[in-house]
C-alpha cells in the first residue's frame, strides 16, 4: 500500500486586513503519496504560494486538516513545528537563500547544525552532498563565486541535509536562464527515482511539465489534478 505523506482535508486560509477579507485557499482537499514528483501550479494570486507556506509548516493559522508524514500540523506547538520542518522537510528557494559570506560547505551544514549532527560527521555529509550535486570541487567557495545554477545545486545540497521526507521547491528555476532550468530539474528527476518525494511549486508550463502530476490553481481553487507520465 502507498503511503500518503500529506494529506490535507478542507483546507481554507483567509487573510483578514481589517478592510476586506482575502479568502486565498478554498476547500482544499490534497494528498499527495511517499515519491511522487507533484507540481503546483498557478499565476500570481492563485493562491499557490499560500499552499506553499501551509505544506511547508510556515503557516498553520487555518481552517481544516494538515497530517505531514502522520503529524497533525493543526496540533503542534512552535518548538515541535520548527523540529518538524527541521527533519521533514527541505526547502529549496528561487533566490537561494545562501549565507553570502559562508563557503557552500558551511552553507550546507547549517540545517545539520539546528538538527545536532556534531561537527566531523556535519562536515562528512556536507562535503558528500556537494559531491552529489556535482560541487565537489567547489567546497570553499563563496557564492558570489558560483553561477545561478550552482547556487542553486548548493541550495538543492542543503536541502538534503537532514534525509528530509519531502523537497519542497518554490519557484526554484525562476531566477535561472534556461539551461540551468533544465539542469535544476534534471536533478530534481533524478532525486525523485532515488526514492524522494518531490514538490515543485512553479507558474512555469515547461517545469510543471518535467513532473509525472500537475496540480493547478486559480483563484484559491484546485481547477484540475492529473497526472502526465513517468519521465524517462
Amino acid at each position: 500500500m502507498v503511503k500518503e505523506i500529506i494529506k490535507i482535508e478542507g483546507l481554507n486560509k483567509i487573510y483578514d486586513t481589517g478592510a476586506v477579507q482575502v479568502h486565498a485557499l478554498k476547500e482544499i482537499n490534497l494528498s499527495i503519496a511517499e515519491g511522487e514528483y507533484v507540481a503546483i501550479m498557478g499565476q500570481s494570486g492563485s493562491g499557490k504560494s499560500t499552499l506553499m507556506n501551509v505544506l511547508g509548516c510556515m503557516d498553520r493559522n487555518f481552517e481544516g486538516r494538515y497530517l505531514l508524514d502522520g503529524i497533525p500540523i493543526m496540533d503542534q506547538k512552535e518548538n515541535e513545528l520548527s523540529a518538524v520542518r527541521n527533519k521533514k522537510i527541505g526547502f529549496v528557494f528561487q533566490a537561494f537563500q545562501l549565507i553570502p559570506r559562508t563557503s557552500t560547505l558551511k552553507n550546507v551544514e547549517i540545517p545539520m547544525i539546528y538538527g545536532g549532527l556534531k561537527g566531523d560527521k556535519r562536515k562528512k555529509k556536507a562535503k558528500e552532498l556537494l559531491e552529489k550535486v556535482g560541487l565537489g570541487d567547489r567546497i570553499h567557495h563563496m557564492p558570489n563565486e558560483l553561477s545561478g545554477g550552482q547556487k542553486q545545486r548548493v541550495a538543492i545540497a542543503r536541502a538534503l541535509a537532514n534525509d528530509p521526507a519531502i523537497i519542497l521547491a518554490d519557484e526554484p528555476t525562476g531566477n535561472l536562464d534556461t539551461a540551468s532550468s533544465h539542469e535544476i530539474m534534471e536533478f530534481f528527476t533524478k532525486l525523485n527515482k532515488e526514492g524522494a518525494t518531490v514538490i515543485v511549486v512553479t507558474h512555469e508550463e515547461d517545469i510543471a511539465n518535467c513532473t509525472n502530476r500537475i496540480v493547478r490553481f486559480k483563484d484559491g481553487e484546485i481547477v484540475s489534478d492529473m497526472k502526465v507520465g513517468m519521465k524517462e
